[in-house]
């Protein structure tokens, strides 16, 4: 059984970096054809896609995020880590780490998220930006 557990800094300060670590057990992120994903879900708002990095290693973005996101893993560790540079109130949200097959188009270019694609997930953590 596959296990995500996502943690970090619940309270970031505008401006500055979020990073958030998805811890994953009970199967190797290096290893099957997954793709490993940030997810958020901000107040009141449905769920949007923020990027995701391949079993190989590569990364894709929502372009929108692009310049502000970095994804990267750990195989030692098996962690995967979310990077979110200069954050501002509205990237206050419930950040997720879910696991897929495929990432679909429409997830790349809108960051629409299709629960069904995902088949494990994390609890999610809250992180709230405010001064």
């Amino acid at each position: 059984q596959v296990q995500l557990q996502e943690s970090g800094p619940g309270l970031v300060k505008p401006s500055q970096t979020l990073s958030l670590t998805c811890t994953v057990s009970g199967g190797s992120i290096a290893t099957n054809y997954n793709y490993w994903s940030w997810i958020r879900q901000p107040p009141g708002k449905g769920l949007e896609w923020i990027g995701a990095i391949h079993n190989s290693g590569g990364t894709i973005y929502r372009p929108s995020l692009k310049s502000r996101t970095s994804i990267s893993r750990d195989t030692s560790k098996n962690k995967i880590t979310l990077q979110l540079t200069s954050v501002a109130p509205e990237d206050t949200a419930v950040y997720y780490c879910a696991r897929s097959k495929t990432i679909g188009a429409q997830t790349i270019t809108r960051g629409t998220v299709d629960r069904g694609e995902y088949d494990y997930w994390g609890q999610g953590t809250q992180v709230t930006v405010s001064s």
